[in-house]
Parts: structure tokens; C-alpha cells; sequence
């Protein structure tokens, strides 16, 4: 692990937040469109969360920023925090059900013929 990585929270509120943090842009280091993409669609899974977009600022830097704004003033911090879980199960039970299905044999098979 580099020292710039030991410094850099992973998680960062960005300035503009509602004092609520109703609306806020979370900034996440280390991460890509891959992780962006899969947290705005669990978020907007959500019935609470209003508006939920991300951006990489710029291709040379290891960092999404992902806005989320709420309904009836709840808070954006607990919405991602359910989301982070919620993808965390939904990984977990993918790789639960691929571990199985190659224990089992229960997959299809391809066979490229050249």
C-alpha cells in the first residue's frame, strides 16, 4: 500500500453538502465507472433518493464523484451506506451461486471450434 493511499480517505464529502446532507457529492478515491455505475443504480433502486449521477473529474486520477440528493430531507449519507451494503450482498450471492454451479457442474458449456 503506497503512502499517498494511507493518507486518502476513501470516502470524502465534498464542499456544498447540505448541513443534513439531504444533497451532497461524495467523493471516492480509488475507484472507477465500474464501481460508479454499480452504486448510482443500486441508489436509484432506492425509493428516497430523488437524484443519483457520477462523474470521473478526470481520466488521469483514480477518483469518482458520485451526488446523490433525497426526498423529505433524509440523509444522503445513510441512502450510500445502504447501497454500499446492499451491492456488497448482491456480490456475495453472485459468488455464492457461481461457486455452487461450478461445484455442481450445473453450468453450460462451450466449446470453440476452430
Amino acid at each position: 500500500m503506497s503512502s499517498q493511499s494511507q493518507l486518502t480517505p476513501k470516502v470524502q464529502i465534498m464542499k456544498g453538502a447540505t448541513p443534513n446532507l439531504s444533497a451532497a457529492t461524495y467523493q471516492i478515491h480509488d475507484e472507477s465507472h465500474t464501481m460508479g455505475n454499480a452504486l448510482r443504480w443500486m441508489l436509484l433502486k432506492n425509493p428516497h433518493v430523488e437524484f443519483c449521477g457520477y462523474s470521473v473529474p478526470h481520466p488521469s486520477e483514480p477518483n469518482i464523484q458520485l451526488r446523490i440528493q433525497m426526498f423529505d430531507e433524509r440523509s444522503s449519507l445513510e441512502a450510500l451506506l445502504k447501497a454500499l451494503g446492499d451491492l456488497d450482498d448482491l456480490c456475495v450471492a453472485v459468488n455464492d451461486k457461481y461457486a455452487e454451479s461450478l461445484r455442481t457442474g450445473e453450468f453450460e458449456r462451450w466449446v470453440e471450434k476452430s
